[in-house]
């Protein structure tokens, strides 16, 4: 096959999944962005980079998204899964989560995935890389995080990983996940004195950021035996917190 890797990232305008972009870019791969508006985006040097709208607890707009990189480029060897949706509320306080919440956070961190993972698979089966990242997160693994259904939800996307994993690696597809910890994007932008107070607690003294995650989504996308794996990036914080 012929050409540079084609990476799609879903959820990858903004924070963590433009890092990853940054990154893959750098790299030489062709990087194609999907993002609920969509609309012109371009990387800090100035690169412009396709971003396709799409919402992708909507299979019909998931499919839609693969069938335009399969036309513009004939191929697909990196899929990576970004989007995510929260709700800020502490743990205890049940009322502040209502049953809409609940089906569009799982929706869009979880059964996105699956949508995506689905409808790409014929692409990355034909590829000599077919790898794919999912974005979990350290409160899919501690009780932490922003909600108590985001928790959960990223629970849920880690299982999702290994069983994906299994069932695709006959065909050839490398399905792994990357679960940051408190990382400096637009989401915990308004954390103020946490940030700090995490940054004091992680072993490495510092909070995360998107660069940190593209490192180890690279690397995973790069160890071509390594498959059904999770892998955490919080500078250590899960040893002490």
């Amino acid at each position: 096959m012929n050409g540079n890797p084609v990476a799609l990232i879903f959820g990858g305008s903004s924070g963590i999944g433009l890092g990853m972009a940054e990154r893959f870019a750098d790299e030489r791969m062709t990087v194609v962005i999907s993002s609920r508006r969509g609309g012109k985006l371009r990387l800090s040097d100035g690169r412009s980079v396709a971003n396709l709208p799409c919402d992708v607890s909507d299979e019909e707009q998931v499919a839609r998204v693969i069938e335009a990189v399969e036309q513009e480029h004939g191929r697909l060897d990196v899929l990576v899964n970004s989007a995510g949706a929260t709700k800020f509320v502490d743990f205890a306080d049940l009322d502040g989560i209502d049953v809409s919440d609940w089906r569009r956070i799982l929706d869009v961190n979880v059964i996105g995935a699956w949508n995506t993972v689905k409808a790409a698979a014929g692409l990355l089966e034909a590829s000599p890389i077919g790898a794919v990242v999912n974005v979990a997160s350290s409160a899919g693994i501690r009780v932490a995080g922003s909600s108590l259904p985001y928790s959960v939800s990223k629970a849920a996307l880690i299982q999702l990983t290994r069983t994906l994993a299994r069932a695709l690696g006959p065909r050839g597809i490398r399905v792994n996940a990357v679960a940051p910890g408190f990382v400096a994007t637009p989401w915990t932008a308004g954390y103020g004195e946490r940030g700090v107070e995490v940054a004091r607690l992680t072993p490495l003294g510092r909070i995360g950021n998107p660069a940190d995650v593209a490192e180890m989504a690279l690397a995973l996308i790069r160890s071509d035996y390594v498959t059904g794996e999770v892998v955490l990036v919080d500078g250590g914080l899960a040893l002490v917190d």
